[in-house]
This record gives structure tokens, C-alpha cells and sequence, in this order.
């Protein structure tokens, strides 16, 4: 494993341990040149999962593509990076069980968008915004509207 530090191969595994759903391997490394510490990721290689684009177009489903999104949406917001990467574990879990091989992206939005309405209100509206591709400030309004509204019959 490459040190994304300083590009050395020579590191050591210093803690090993099981994701929250057991679908991967957290390990904890520290490169022995530099003495920096990384996390990486041990999964599972299984047949691409391929998303169905708005436009028809299929790509292979991109955990990291999902994770840069989540991020961008918590940017300032008080959630931590293991939250997040909890968040696209589970994600992917649940269209990889409810679907076979291939699923819309307008389904992992709206999965995304449920777990996200229970986390972080403010994470809610930015994803939204991009997922729903809002044209002007009157369909931002309407969804934080709609929003509170079904926030507030739960309560």
C-alpha cells in the first residue's frame, strides 16, 4: 500500500478492525518512512453494480463518487467523517440487497435522502438541492417548505 504522504510502499497495519455493518476492513496504517498514519479500506470485489443515469446512460456504481457528494453536503456541519462513511456503507448495502445488478440514480438519491432528513437537516436541503436540480431560489424554497412541514407532523 502506497503512503499517500510520501509515496513510500513500506508500512505497517497498526489497528485492524470490522466496519459497523462487517462488509469491510478498517485498518489503520503507518508508513515507515515518514511515520505518518492513513486509513484504507479492505472490501469484497464483486460484478460492477452499474446506475442507471437521469439521461439513460449506465456507469459502474461509485462508492467514492457517493462518499465526495455526503461530504460536500456536511461541509461545516457538525457530523463526523466515520458517520459519513457509515452513511455510504449503508447506502450501499440497502440497493445492493433491494436491487440486482443495476439500479437509478433517482433511487440511491432518495435512499440517500431518507437517512439524510434523520442526521442533519442542513445536510438534507444541500443534497437535495443538487440531487433535485434546482433551477431558482422558489424550488429551494418549496423543498425546505415541504421540509419543515413533514418535520413537524413527526414530532
Amino acid at each position: 500500500m502506497k503512503c499517500p504522504y510520501c509515496g513510500d510502499v513500506v508500512n505497517k497495519v497498526i489497528d485492524s478492525r470490522l466496519t459497523t455493518n462487517s462488509l469491510s476492513i478498517r485498518r489503520r496504517r503507518k508508513c515507515l518512512k515518514c511515520s505518518r498514519r492513513f486509513t484504507t479500506y479492505e472490501r469484497i470485489e464483486s460484478v460492477p453494480f452499474m446506475v442507471i443515469k437521469k439521461d439513460g446512460r449506465r456507469e459502474p456504481f461509485k462508492r467514492e463518487k457517493l462518499l465526495s457528494g455526503l461530504i460536500r453536503s456536511f461541509e461545516k456541519r457538525p457530523v463526523s467523517t466515520a458517520d459519513i462513511e457509515n452513511l455510504v456503507e449503508e447506502t450501499e448495502k440497502e440497493v445492493k440487497e433491494k436491487f440486482y445488478d443495476e439500479v437509478s440514480s433517482e433511487k440511491i438519491g432518495e435512499i440517500v435522502m431518507r437517512s439524510l432528513r434523520k442526521m442533519d437537516d442542513i445536510a438534507y436541503v444541500r443534497f437535495a438541492s443538487v440531487y433535485r436540480q434546482f433551477t431558482d431560489v422558489d424550488d429551494f424554497l418549496k423543498e425546505v417548505k415541504q421540509f419543515s412541514h413533514t418535520k413537524r407532523r413527526r414530532k
